[in-house]
């Protein structure tokens, strides 16, 4: 048996999800940004951590407007979004950042693990970051602290989202 520790689950574990789309709460919840882990917001859409990463340093830039689907933002908005993206990727670097897998999974049948909500990843790549446990024992392995990763991303935020 195979046995993850991911202690940031506990909260969802205990209380499980409410009806509304998990995004849109947080979008709602500006109060909330450290106990949700968002280290930017604008009036287009936020900056948050993954919690569930696939490297340390993974993250999501999401609109506020609960659409599924990038072709429902107007120009204005899309750009908005693409130039956070972009900057993002900038502040991944700085965080150390040897390459970055980005993207947008559409709808469900597009992979998106919540569908409803379009959010957009970046995940950050490291040499060497997929190595025998990955390979063989189909086990990834997430050797930093999480908070610890989101006050980094939260301080480099402001250098490089502002």
């Amino acid at each position: 048996m195979d046995i993850l520790y991911a202690p940031m689950r506990s909260h969802y574990l205990k209380h499980g999800v409410s009806g509304e789309c998990v995004f849109c709460e947080i979008s709602k919840e500006a109060h909330k940004d450290e106990e949700h882990y968002v280290f930017y917001r604008d009036e287009v859409c936020f900056g948050v951590m993954n919690l569930y990463p696939y490297t340390p340093g993974h993250l999501m830039f999401i609109p506020h407007m609960h659409i599924d689907s990038p072709h429902l933002l107007n120009l204005e908005q899309w750009s908005h979004l693409a130039k956070l993206t972009r900057k993002g990727c900038e502040m991944l670097y700085a965080f150390g950042a040897q390459g970055i897998n980005s993207g947008i999974n559409i709808r469900s049948a597009g992979g998106a693990g919540i569908p409803e909500h379009l959010h957009w990843h970046l995940v950050p790549r490291f040499e060497r970051d997929t190595n025998f446990m990955t390979s063989i024992a189909q086990t990834r392995i997430y050797g930093c602290e999480f908070v610890e990763i989101f006050n980094k991303i939260q301080q480099l935020s402001k250098e490089f989202l502002r």
